[in-house]
């Protein structure tokens, strides 16, 4: 191994003069819900800084994190014009849905939706953040439902004296943002205030064969404002004041369909450390929000649509509180344990069944969701350059409430009324990892970890249809049980590093979207569908499994030029469906078999900043059956930034140089929806 490391470090070019460079290991909290070196964390952790955030070539957070090796989207639209049902996060291809199966957390709290389970991009800021960690395939025991994939958290600059940060941005399609993050002390706390304004005339979604009069750009707006207040307590507390409101307003690409969405949230969060080697967190938040959305079914020669449904309100509530303690010993033992709460309600409220120019009937559904949880996690050293993780997780969760009311818009008739009994369960997470480094440039982990992710309200009791597919509901869905495990070798110096992980993920119960019938015809679970319409249902499937290998290499020649590339293989299967036989042996609709990233950044005269980034995209399947192919896709984006003084900095963009085309969607009937084409856009970055 000796002679094999000093082969590599001659690869990776390591005089002694570059030596002098020292690569600090980054401090990550995501995995075990405490500060923790990266190197001694058993789970493959990606970690981007604010200022890698700030200069990706990128518009949205989401797009930026497209470079993390497994992460994606539901949908390969990101959040610029997407739909927010289709926002799900997949990581290594476990199981994508609207419904993410990973969790995903701004300092700490879900950002998953309460009632659907996907994520709303555009409410996250980007000046004020200090960092995005993604944990693939761990976090589960710390963090329990819906970790199943891993977890993704962005943490935003904790407060330190007086700054301030804006953003000016205007490009292709009207596109336009501003942002601002200010921090200023007063007295003996600080106050943070942060807001964005952001709007784009958008892009057609449907590809240009295939257009017809009714289709027109995906345009969207949104607004978000955000205040922290920031106050000590005594000599060793800190109480930290969130409040956030958001409002968003969104064109899905034909007169009819839109969707809007709005938010007011609000936490208390406080942390303490009583002594050097104890400290703990405690959180309390509340959520209010309420999301509306459009659907309509387009003629076959897109020249009108007529509507389908109007789901005019969803409200939803969450609210949550959880508590951390963190000991930490001289002789590099640590425990970490602690509980959290969470409660969801919510419920769709919707006009369907178009008939003679008017809905004629109305739907009310939803319900309630409780989970309560306590974990602990144990590290310690056991010989020299060895160390071992593990832990354990309780949660105790119910579905209460459960309805469906339908009614006949005129005269109130009542067509249904449904009214579920509740469920209840008991989910054992454990996890435990080990980390060995023989040598110091070597360093292999591994780790196994189980856990589950109840199904969503949406899932449960929300049927729908977007054009011709009408999806039914399933308030008989069990849960979604996940066992997890991986091995990774790396290898780390100053001018390189090269990474390797071998991950294995088993799926039971998942939920899937089973194509049940074709149009034209009349069915009993889904009425009257099209012809070129199809009907599927939420269901089960006994057992997935997804396997593969990522591997991820950097070189940083010089102190001015980076190069960085990682390649996920994936292979997610369908094992064994005894609601759908015909889906075993076939591939997860939304997970490519092959994807890749290459990024570089060069640092030139004067600050003068170039990031290339070119993104592969394998090919992959539209649908359960694997009929409808999504054609692979070679996307390439460019960022050049220049300090025009020591505060103020320029900056261009171009998304998608060579104006790939990507299949984002495409119906039995042959219709293709396609992404971002290239979207040029620039500004001003300022920074006190």
């Amino acid at each position: 191994m000796k002679g094999f490391s000093r082969a590599l470090a001659l690869a990776c070019l390591v005089p002694a003069l570059q030596a002098q460079m020292v690569n600090l290991e980054p401090v990550v909290v995501t995995s075990t819900r405490a500060p923790e070196a990266s190197g001694q964390v058993p789970f493959s952790v990606v970690v981007l800084d604010g200022h890698a955030l700030r200069v990706a070539p990128a518009f949205t957070i989401d797009d930026t994190l497209r470079s993390v090796p497994g992460f994606s989207l539901f949908r390969r639209s990101d959040s610029l014009t997407a739909n927010p049902t289709t926002q799900g996060v997949s990581l290594r291809g476990l199981g994508p849905s609207g419904a993410s199966r990973s969790l995903v957390l701004l300092d700490g709290i879900p950002l998953n939706d309460p009632f659907g389970g996907w994520v709303t991009w555009s409410k996250v800021p980007r000046e004020s953040l200090a960092s995005a960690e993604v944990v693939s395939g761990g976090g589960a025991t710390a963090w329990g439902n819906a970790a199943l994939g891993g977890v993704v958290q962005l943490l935003t600059e904790p407060a330190g004296g007086t700054g301030l940060r804006m953003d000016a941005t205007a490009g292709d399609f009207s596109t336009r943002s501003s942002e601002i993050a200010v921090t200023q002390r007063v007295g003996d706390g600080t106050l943070q205030l942060s807001g964005n304004d952001f709007a784009t005339d958008g892009f057609n979604l449907v590809a240009p064969e295939d257009r017809g009069p009714v289709d027109i750009a995906a345009w969207s707006r949104h607004r978000w404002l955000s205040a922290r207040w920031i106050q000590p307590v005594g000599d060793d507390a800190e109480l930290t004041f969130t409040g956030r409101t958001f409002a968003e307003h969104r064109g899905n690409g034909t007169p009819y369909q839109r969707n809007s969405s709005r938010e007011n949230f609000g936490s208390v969060v406080l942390r303490t450390q009583p002594s050097k080697i104890f400290a703990w967190t405690a959180t309390v938040y509340a959520q209010d929000q309420s999301f509306a959305s459009a659907f309509s079914a387009v003629n076959a020669a897109r020249t009108a649509e007529t509507p389908a449904s109007n789901q005019f309100a969803v409200p939803a509530v969450a609210l949550g509180a959880a508590w951390t303690g963190n000991w930490v010993q001289p002789d590099g033992v640590k425990t970490t344990a602690g509980a959290d709460l969470r409660e969801v309600r919510g419920e769709t409220r919707e006009d369907y069944s178009f008939v003679n120019g008017d809905f004629t009937r109305q739907r009310i559904a939803g319900g309630s969701q409780g989970f309560a949880g306590f974990f602990a996690l144990h590290e310690r050293p056991l010989s020299t350059g060895l160390r071992a993780t593990f832990g354990g997780r309780i949660d105790f969760w119910r579905d209460t409430g459960g309805h469906r009311l339908e009614t006949a818009r005129t005269g109130g008739a009542m067509l249904r009324d449904d009214h579920y009994a509740g469920h209840d369960g008991i989910e054992f997470s454990p996890s435990a990892g080990l980390v060995w480094q023989p040598a110091p440039p070597w360093r292999m982990h591994a780790n196994v970890q189980q856990s589950f992710r109840r199904p969503t309200l949406n899932e449960l009791y929300r049927p729908f249809r977007v054009g011709n597919v009408v999806t039914e509901a399933n308030p008989a869905l069990l849960t979604e049980h996940a066992t997890s495990a991986e091995i990774g070798l790396d290898y780390s110096r100053t001018t390189c590093s090269f990474g390797a992980a071998f991950f294995w993920n088993e799926l039971s119960n998942a939920v899937g979207n089973v194509t049940l019938a074709q149009g034209p015809g009349t069915y009993p679970l889904f009425g009257f569908i099209p012809a070129g319409g199809t009907g599927v249902q939420r269901l089960n499937l006994d057992r997935v499994q997804v396997q593969g290998v990522e591997l991820s290499a950097k070189w940083h020649p010089v102190a001015s030029l980076t190069f960085d590339i990682s390649y996920l293989n994936d292979d997610p299967m369908v094992k064994r469906a005894a609601a759908a036989p015909a889906l075993v042996g076939k591939q997860l609709a939304q997970v490519p078999r092959h994807s890749a990233s290459f990024d570089a950044s060069w640092r030139g005269p004067g600050g003068l900043t170039i990031t290339p980034r070119v993104r592969w995209l394998g090919r992959q399947f539209e649908d359960d059956q694997n009929l409808l192919v999504l054609r692979g896709a070679v996307v390439a984006d460019f960022n050049l930034s220049y300090p025009v003084t020591s505060h103020l900095t320029l900056f261009v963009t171009i998304e998608n140089v060579g104006n790939a085309r990507v299949e984002t969607g495409r119906t039995a009937s042959g219709l293709v929806n396609t992404g971002t084409p290239r979207l040029a856009f620039g500004g001003l970055r300022a920074a006190w």
